[in-house]
């Protein structure tokens, strides 16, 4: 029988009875995704990862996202791949904007480093446990956040004949702008 995502749910509510999971529903709502405390990240994903049965031993992505203005505002995502049963599976963790914090996964799985680093660069989600949790693609001296909602822009406007001052149009009867007859081989 094929392992399915409503059977790697059934086991995780039966190992884990006291945790209050939370099934995210919708209309965009592609993957089975659980809703998984904070406190009880590390737990679970030791047992997908080690469990006989469903034997989650890959963590092909981790990241997070900025629900601006909701509350809780953060969330990280955690898609799972069973290579075994080709079956994918995502976890989410809600998380507060006063304390923007989650524990790492990096023993669990240790390709989370690099994916907690960087959500830790754009974000500002720091995961406790890290064993190195500075900025992996910004400067050291970076200010600020640049993937959550509040951050500045900071964009630069493209240059157009309405805003650039002193910037004339071409005259009509330029041929050098105008469009070229071209002939192709089948013609």
């Amino acid at each position: 029988m094929a392992l399915t995502t409503e059977r790697v749910e059934q086991k995780l509510r039966e190992q884990f009875p006291g945790v209050a999971f939370e099934r995210q529903v919708g209309e965009a709502v592609r993957d089975h995704t659980l809703y998984v405390p904070a406190e009880n990240l590390v737990d679970v994903c030791t047992f997908l990862r080690d469990d006989a049965e469903l034997q989650f031993a890959m963590l092909p992505w981790m990241g997070g996202a900025d629900y601006m203005p909701r509350v809780p505002r953060f969330e990280t995502i955690y898609n799972l791949l069973s290579l075994t049963h080709n079956l994918r599976f995502t976890l989410k963790v809600l998380i507060s904007e006063e304390q923007p914090k989650v524990p790492t996964v990096v023993g669990v799985w240790p390709t989370a480093n690099w994916h907690e680093r960087e959500t830790y660069d754009f974000y500002g989600i720091t995961f406790t446990g890290h064993p190195d949790m500075t900025r992996i693609l910004l400067p050291e001296d970076w200010v600020g956040w640049p993937l959550r909602k509040d951050s500045p822009l900071g964009y630069e406007e493209v240059a157009f004949t309405h805003n650039t001052p002193g910037r004339t149009v071409p005259s009509p009867s330029l041929k050098k702008l105008a469009p070229k007859k071209v002939r192709y081989r089948a013609q």
